[in-house]
């Protein structure tokens, strides 16, 4: 007979670094609303979003105003830099938009086929008249 031995561990524990770095890189989403009233009269709404995440995540959800704000960066008039090697392009990002753009093509194809009928019935009536 073999004789194991089991150990069990308890839930690991996580340092702030640990913390730091997941928060980092999947991000946190804070939305809070604060309406202040007075005799149910709305005398302040303060919408907070709040988005913690790094960059490079930032910059994959689109959401890099600090290269196109002059009060955030000299180079905002500027032609905008080339992604780095390995950062998603915006191109990238928009390829996720395809079957959106897809779907807008093909409402607008039904929609012109649709004004193509409706303006034969109407010169069909116009003849009839």
């Amino acid at each position: 007979m073999s004789n194991r031995t089991t150990s069990i561990s308890g839930p690991r524990s996580a340092t702030v670094a640990d913390i730091l770095e997941r928060v980092l890189d999947k991000g946190v989403v804070i939305a809070g609303d604060i309406k202040i009233r007075l005799v149910e009269i709305e005398l302040l709404t303060i919408q907070i979003r709040l988005v913690v995440c790094s960059v490079e995540r930032a910059m994959a959800m689109g959401m890099d105003f600090w290269r196109t704000d002059p009060s955030w960066s000299a180079l905002a008039g500027q032609a905008s830099p080339q992604p780095a090697l390995g950062s998603p392009s915006r191109d990238v990002l928009a390829a996720g938009m395809n079957p959106v753009l897809q779907q807008k093509d093909d409402l607008a194809e039904r929609v012109q086929r649709m004004e193509e009928l409706l303006l034969r019935m109407e010169q069909r009536m116009a003849k009839s008249d």
